[in-house]
């Protein structure tokens, strides 16, 4: 069920004071400023107004728009598709998207309804903006189940309900944040208890984001597994240029380089910065890149390795082991 936004008075003008910032609006979509500026002289939207020193002020009902399409986006669709149409048309692609999203998270996830209960019952945690509670159903999952299924079967399919949650409407931007925060407390400290391997050697593995990639959540989840596997890994965060990381990656002595990416980015952009991070890099260093953009998946580049989901980890990790 979808719910519908109540659009802005259009009748008069949106004083100053209600706009918010491009700096904002990049925060709160996980889309980039450079994207915004694109998309603004390419498709006329977003439309922003200017405020007296002549930066660019968003109102509330372009933002709302702007989180629907990065929605439609992190699901496939194009932005020529996508940018420009009404909120109500948004919401009713992405109902339209409903049923193929559920069919994709049962064959990718192997749902079954014990899962899917549970995934609806951690919805119901989240909308009761009980912090302490969802840190213990979580936490409380996480032992019973094991760290590397607790990732794949329930993380995973709830990370993507969250996401549908908040652009039907049911969620707002600060429930998904506190999923977010929840999560990757509960996520942070099951690795730090995970005891070492000591049998089990390397890889070292550089874990993080390209410029305007916002979203680490996905980035933590592979921590996870890597862990599991006996890997020593280096956590970044989001957003390291490309040289950054071909100096952290020297620094740490990194055996593999390990990226996320969402459906937010150009997939020119996407190839044009694997290319230069694969020549940059040292041949003997592995590049592993995965998450939700489309074109990783389109049209393999030479020496990039990608991840088509989470469970294919593991035996990437064995076959690095293999061939060193």
């Amino acid at each position: 069920m979808t719910t519908e936004i109540t659009p802005i008075a259009t009748d008069a003008p949106l004083p100053d004071l209600l706009g918010l910032p491009i700096s904002t609006v990049e925060r709160e979509t996980g889309l980039g400023k450079d994207t915004l500026r694109v998309w603004e002289k390419r498709y006329g939207f977003p439309a922003p107004t200017r405020d007296a020193a002549g930066d660019r002020l968003y109102s509330t009902e372009q933002v709302q728009q702007l989180k629907l399409i990065r929605r439609l986006l992190d699901g496939g669709l194009r932005p020529g598709k996508v940018v420009g149409l009404s909120t109500r048309e948004l919401q009713a692609l992405l109902a339209d998207n409903g049923t193929a999203t559920a069919s994709y998270l049962s064959k990718t996830n192997s749902m079954d309804r014990s899962v899917d209960g549970a995934v609806e019952e951690l919805l119901a945690t989240i909308g009761s903006h009980d912090p302490q509670a969802l840190r213990h159903a979580l936490g409380t999952a996480q032992m019973r189940m094991g760290l590397a299924p607790f990732v794949t079967e329930l993380v995973a399919p709830l990370t993507i309900a969250v996401g549908e949650a908040w652009a039907q409407g049911r969620f707002e931007v600060f429930e998904e944040h506190l999923y977010t925060d929840v999560l990757t407390g509960v996520l942070r400290q099951a690795i730090a208890s995970l005891t070492p391997q000591p049998v089990l050697q390397g890889p070292t593995v550089l874990l993080t984001t390209l410029p305007q990639e916002l979203h680490g959540l996905g980035l933590l989840m592979v921590e996870a597994l890597l862990v599991l596997e006996g890997c020593t890994c280096v956590s970044l965060g989001t957003q390291t240029p490309v040289t950054d990381i071909v100096q952290a990656a020297q620094a740490h002595r990194a055996d593999i380089v390990a990226l996320s990416f969402s459906n937010v980015h150009k997939a020119s952009a996407v190839r044009t910065s694997l290319r230069e991070l694969r020549a940059l890099l040292p041949a003997a260093t592995a590049l592993w890149v995965g998450g939700s953009c489309h074109a990783l998946h389109q049209m393999p580049l030479a020496g990039v390795s990608t991840v088509q989901q989470l469970s294919s980890l593991q035996p990437l990790v064995a076959q690095w082991r293999h061939a060193h």
